[in-house]
């Protein structure tokens, strides 16, 4: 029998920051993974040419550029991307558009010129200072923090598990499809709260590069399932 199955039209990505190294490198792989990306950035001319090039290097891709308000009010998922200094800025600047949302925030912390430090803060992460700034009706779950750029941005397969955290099981769950969606493998790590500690290992990741002379240090999760029986 044919199937009768009615697929669910994937979701619209819009990545705030996603003129960056890091943003740009999820937006080509969610492209090539057929998602409709928006490229956002404070100069919508800048998005609308970053858009552009992954346009040209991945035919068919569904993905456009504009300034960061309108990709956030057309999307259904926003990811932010942008540097610690600048995260409060933005989601101001869009916070009126993420009611009922999903907003992923990637923002690590990191403190010129002791980026090998962990320097939390007040709040204890960056995720939890979104969370105080935008309230409940906005799920914001953190991930991507140990992840590189540079493999991002690469055509290899990346050899790094994310760590996924939130205190909405669905919203965690709607993460980790996106992350298979590219290749990787995303855990369940727990509520917002803990995404003090993952931010943290982004500082300690730096550190590991810069000692033992790596090329973008990620983690893996080890161990097997355990039966029921």
């Amino acid at each position: 029998m044919p199937d009768t199955t009615v697929k669910q039209p994937l979701p619209v990505i819009a990545i705030l920051g996603g003129t960056g190294s890091l943003g740009n490198g999820l937006a080509k792989r969610w492209a090539k993974a057929g998602y409709s990306v928006v490229i956002g950035s404070r100069d919508a001319l800048k998005a609308e040419q970053a858009a552009q090039t992954i346009l040209e290097q991945i035919t068919g891709s569904q993905i456009c550029g504009a300034d960061n308000l309108s990709s956030a009010k057309n999307a259904d998922i926003i990811v932010l991307t942008v540097p610690f200094a600048n995260q409060i800025t933005t989601l101001k600047e869009v916070q009126g558009t993420l009611k009922g949302k999903l907003l992923i925030d990637v923002t690590v912390p990191l403190q010129p010129p002791k980026v090998g430090t962990v320097q939390m803060p007040p709040e204890g992460s960056a995720a939890l200072r979104a969370q105080a700034l935008l309230g409940e009706h906005v799920d914001i779950v953190s991930a991507f923090q140990n992840v590189s750029a540079a493999h991002l941005n690469s055509s290899h397969a990346i050899d790094c598990d994310v760590l996924v955290t939130g205190n909405s099981r669905s919203a965690r769950e709607q993460v980790i499809a996106l992350i298979e969606a590219i290749g990787m493998r995303g855990f369940h790590a727990g509520p917002l709260a803990n995404s003090v500690a993952t931010e943290a290992l982004t500082s300690v990741l730096i550190s590991i590069n810069r000692h033992h002379k790596l090329d973008g240090a990620g983690i893996r999760i080890t161990g097997n399932p355990l039966s029921d029986g």
